[in-house]
């Protein structure tokens, strides 16, 4: 097995954060393209918005370890890249899929069942937009998520280095 450098770890905190919202990320993915209950993939946006902003603050007061010195240039902008793409989506897609709720409906919009949600003030136009938005972003992200882990297994089973490891829970 593969072992981290010491202190090359992420947090617990952003441990837990990352390993949350994937779960959220993969089961709305799974039910806006397969199909499921729209309250329910509304409740795990949300919930995904809110996880995000949190971790967003996390990473800003506690920076990620560093990348392993073999990894090349390439590689090291491309894993940036892939991050900053993957919190812009994680905010935009739940921004948008809010924003084609508040548009298109006037059902309540409730978390989870527990309380309602406010919609945003937008004209039906944004909300189409947000649809819009919506899809395209949704489908890039299966994308993007499906060649995240491609890379992190290519870390471990391929470069055998602690890339993976030290994101994952109770690795040392």
């Amino acid at each position: 097995m593969v072992r981290a450098v010491p202190g090359a770890r992420y947090s617990r905190v952003a441990i837990a954060f990352h390993w949350v919202i994937a779960f959220l990320v993969v089961v709305n993915l799974w039910i806006g393209l397969i199909g499921g209950s729209m309250g329910l993939h509304k409740s795990i946006g949300l919930t995904v918005l809110v996880l995000t902003i949190g971790r967003i603050g996390w990473r800003i007061a506690n920076p990620p370890p560093p990348l392993p010195v073999s990894t090349s240039a390439w590689e090291r902008a491309a894993a940036h890249l892939t991050h900053a793409i993957f919190y812009l989506f994680l905010i935009v897609l739940p921004m948008s899929g809010w924003a084609m709720a508040s548009g298109t409906t006037r059902r309540p919009l409730e978390w989870f069942g527990l309380f309602a949600v406010p919609y945003l003030p937008i004209s039906p136009a944004a909300a189409g937009a947000g649809h819009e938005v919506h899809e395209i972003v949704g489908i890039t992200m299966a994308v993007l998520v499906a060649l995240h882990v491609g890379a992190a297994l290519r870390h471990h089973f391929v470069l055998r280095d602690a890339v993976l490891a030290r994101m994952l829970p109770g690795v040392r």
